[in-house]
């Protein structure tokens, strides 16, 4: 398809929300909620963060507010779109024991409504590529994600204002979103240039009070992607670690890890790739029905290597290099690429200030630390 850009007023956004709604869109956005960037239902372009800006660090999170006219001059929050199509906690079927005593299982299909996402980040687009790897395996199709999956219309944008923890430029997935998206948005000062990928965003964009994009104005946005990615100072040592990572299991830094780690999990809860799960009952009191269901879990969790009552990994030194040996190693095996999409949302929310991007760094050999 060929590549065509748009131009949309600021003053004409609106019209963008209101086309989705009026198409039978459940629509989502990014919002201020207790002092974080997060996506919920979107009624309204007030609602979106205007003149907000993200400050972050190894350990630090925190809004800033100004008179910009902006909507998206921010690198992102803790939540991404994930929870959006594997939910954080669900119920997958319901069991009923009737007088004889017999059990009647039914399986629980998951209410889903035609969902557009506003504002989804180009890391956030390569992390669902990832999901989409995992849960629509055809040999083990997940039919919950699937469901939601396809009946969900994805608005990118590309990102000009990169957190001082990002490196999605190193990795590949950012700043600009290349796959995955109906629309993708750059924004600009006065207003938004408009890419379709696909004959969806194309239709939308027809309903839309457009104009042709000017080259003047496709030069600034190209200009500010280039600037945002060149601002991010952080970045893997290479994007293949499978080896060096298997090369390296007994390097002392793993321990110099573990004397900092919580074990709290908070990087897997915020990884917008990261899909480990529990599954569990939950039974009524009367004893006549249950429901089984499962929620996120992490490879931080005491449960998540017990097996026949042994811990597998028992330590949090075994836990944490479980963790990136698998995401940035043998995901190369499974998934053909990394696991990490270069987001920095697990360095900004570590309660410790943990940076993978320097402790990779030193493992890997290529720091002299």
């Amino acid at each position: 398809m060929e590549r065509t850009l748009s131009f949309l007023a600021r003053e004409s956004f609106a019209s963008l929300l209101q086309h989705l709604q009026e198409s039978g869109y459940h629509t989502v956005g990014p919002q201020v909620r207790e002092g974080a960037i997060v996506f919920d239902t979107l009624d309204s372009v007030d609602q979106l963060p205007k003149g907000i800006h993200d400050q972050q660090a190894a350990g630090r999170y925190r809004l800033e507010s100004s008179d910009s006219p902006r909507l998206f001059a921010w690198a992102n929050g803790p939540q991404g779109i994930k929870p959006f199509l594997f939910t954080p906690r669900e119920t997958l079927w319901r069991s009923q024991r009737d007088e004889s005593g017999s059990l009647t299982f039914t399986a629980v299909e998951p209410e889903v409504k035609p969902t557009a996402i506003i504002g989804v980040r180009p890391c956030d687009i390569a992390a669902l590529y990832l999901q989409d790897k995992h849960f629509l395996q055809q040999e083990s199709l997940d039919p919950y994600y699937q469901k939601r999956r396809q009946q969900l219309l994805l608005i990118v944008v590309n990102c000009t204002h990169p957190a001082k923890t990002c490196f999605c430029a190193s990795t590949g997935d950012g700043p600009q979103a290349g796959y995955g998206f109906d629309i993708a948005l750059t924004e600009l000062d006065d207003g938004f240039l408009l890419e379709a990928h696909n004959q969806r965003g194309h239709q939308l964009i027809e309903k839309l009070p457009v104009q042709p994009a000017t080259e003047q104005q496709q030069q600034h946005a190209a200009q500010a992607l280039s600037e945002a990615a060149s601002q991010q100072t952080r970045q893997l040592p290479s994007q293949n670690l499978n080896h060096k990572l298997f090369a390296n299991l007994k390097h002392s830094q793993w321990q110099d890890i573990a004397e900092r780690c919580l074990s709290c999990g908070n990087c897997t809860a915020v990884c917008p790739s990261c899909f480990c799960h529990s599954e569990g009952e939950l039974a009524a009191l009367d004893g006549h029905s249950s429901e089984h269901h499962r929620e996120w879990d992490s490879c931080f969790s005491p449960g998540h290597s017990h097996i026949h009552g042994i811990t597998i990994r028992a330590d949090t030194r075994t836990k944490y290099r479980q963790w990136l040996t698998h995401k940035l190693g043998s995901w190369h095996t499974q998934y053909g690429r990394s696991g990490c999409v270069g987001c920095g949302r697990c360095i900004s929310w570590c309660p410790t200030g943990i940076d993978l991007t320097r402790e990779l760094a030193i493992i890997c050999g290529d720091n002299d630390e």
